[in-house]
């Protein structure tokens, strides 16, 4: 009898081992970028896209990640292509109700349900076609997907209270199938303790206002400052500068709107500069016992697996732009880890019920299985299972891994017949040549301290 166990443990182990997510393949991807392979990336997330028709899985992921390749190798119009595809996914998604995702997270766990995408990666989709469409001087396009982006961010926090209320009616409908209160037990003292010593940071920082990105705010101030709508472009400035109030390059470009907007002056021979810095967070997986002795009284605690944050360093702290006699110095204008940790944050009781309630079920069964009156078979179904809830226990660690870690600003005035230097605080330098135009935008991304930096001129 226990060989006969002992062989249907292995056998459901390897049957089963596909339940879990493998996140192998975000790693290679992570790797291609990283090391500024982006046509490799781009061709890894392509074959990774399995989309023929309405999307599954993790397309959209895989999508987002290829567009991002695209764009670090300046290839504007195929980046829309795929921007396009996958804001066509994240609509899709949009109206879909979640109730069977949920409940397949349930059986098994969240990595069930297709990546529907974050709200931050509606926004920062717009936001880079809007930047795509600006190099290919298509400036009404770009117009469109500032104003798409900025709706998205008026949008967000109506979607994500529909999110809690979808949510909260599963769980009473499986709390009335199944006898389990997941959303009781989350805010329970012990789990809450478990919790807290390992999440103890989870709200150790100052979010932006509900989803709001200030680099979208801000360059759609600059777009509208730049093609004359001046009292646009102070309104959108002014809000930037509220949520950024450290950074004077934002108040004096909102000064320069507002003395525009009153014909003060004339806005010419100016150049902005955009720093992409770095590369955002990825996520990793914390694994919890949690006391759930109310589940059943054979069962003393459970496990689950839960997502955390993992941040990755900036390429630099700042940038130094010497032009003409002048130095300027980039400074912050939006920290994406910040947006993406906000997002985070909210979803993070949802994410914590779902795994309760997973684990709850799956441990209840086995109890029930284990029952004497069951008998020997009941027995080796409760061991099938425990190996079934042990191999499907993973987190879902898919996230946007080539977003920046943060986007930074300065401006000056176009250099007179010589290029823009350009330093990093490791002393390396490398020039920026501005051709002949009214003002321009430098757009500048470096994603590591030994990456070769990728930029270009938006002239207007």
């Amino acid at each position: 009898m226990r060989l006969k166990v002992l062989i249907i443990a292995i056998i459901c182990g390897f049957c089963l081992s596909g339940c879990n997510p493998n996140m192998k393949d975000l790693g290679d991807f992570n790797g291609h970028f990283e090391s500024g392979n982006y046509a490799g990336a781009e061709h890894f997330a392509q074959a990774k896209i399995k989309n023929n028709g309405n999307p599954s899985g993790n397309d959209l992921l895989w999508t987002l990640q290829a567009a991002a390749a695209q764009r670090a190798q300046l290839n504007h119009s195929i980046s829309l292509e795929t921007f396009d595809k996958a804001e066509e996914m994240l609509n899709y998604y949009s109206p879909k109700s979640e109730v069977l995702d949920n409940v397949s997270a349930t059986i098994v766990n969240d990595n069930a349900m297709p990546y529907r995408g974050e709200q931050y990666d509606g926004i920062m989709v717009n936001t880079y076609k809007a930047i795509d469409f600006l190099a290919e001087k298509k400036l009404d396009l770009a117009r469109v997907e500032l104003n798409r982006a900025l709706d998205r961010q008026t949008r967000a926090k109506e979607h994500f209270n529909n999110e809690i209320r979808k949510l909260e009616d599963q769980l009473n409908k499986q709390k009335e199938k199944t006898n389990t209160d997941a959303k009781a037990m989350a805010g329970s003292e012990g789990v809450q303790s478990v919790i807290n010593s390992n999440y103890s940071n989870l709200s150790d920082f100052a979010p932006y206002p509900d989803f709001v990105n200030p680099f979208t705010t801000y360059l759609a101030g600059i777009y509208f400052m730049l093609i004359g709508e001046n009292g646009r472009a102070a309104d959108l400035l002014k809000e930037t500068a509220g949520m950024v109030p450290d950074n004077d390059y934002i108040k004096n470009d909102l000064q320069l709107a507002d003395d525009a907007a009153a014909g003060k002056t004339k806005i010419e021979n100016q150049c902005w500069i955009i720093f992409e810095n770095g590369l955002g967070p990825t996520k990793s997986e914390v694994r919890l016992d949690l006391p759930l002795a109310i589940v059943s009284d054979r069962v003393a605690y459970t496990g689950i697996a839960l997502p955390q944050l993992s941040p990755r360093p900036p390429a630099y702290p700042y940038l130094t732009i010497k032009t003409d006699n002048a130095e300027y110095t980039t400074r912050q204008v939006a920290d994406m880890e910040r947006i993406i940790q906000t997002e985070f944050n909210k979803d993070f009781k949802g994410i914590l019920i779902r795994s309760i309630a997973s684990a709850a079920v799956k441990t209840a069964a086995q109890a029930a299985l284990s029952s004497d009156k069951n008998g020997d078979g009941g027995k080796i179904a409760a061991i099938a299972l425990g190996i079934y809830s042990a191999a499907t226990t993973a987190a879902d660690l898919r996230i946007w891994t080539s977003l920046p870690k943060d986007f930074q600003i300065a401006r000056c005035n176009i250099p007179n017949n010589s290029p823009l230097l350009v330093f990093t605080p490791a002393d390396t330098m490398f020039e920026v040549n501005i051709p002949p135009c009214k003002n321009a935008i430098v757009y500048i991304k470096i994603i590591n301290a030994g990456a070769r930096p990728v930029y270009e001129v938006l002239a207007f």
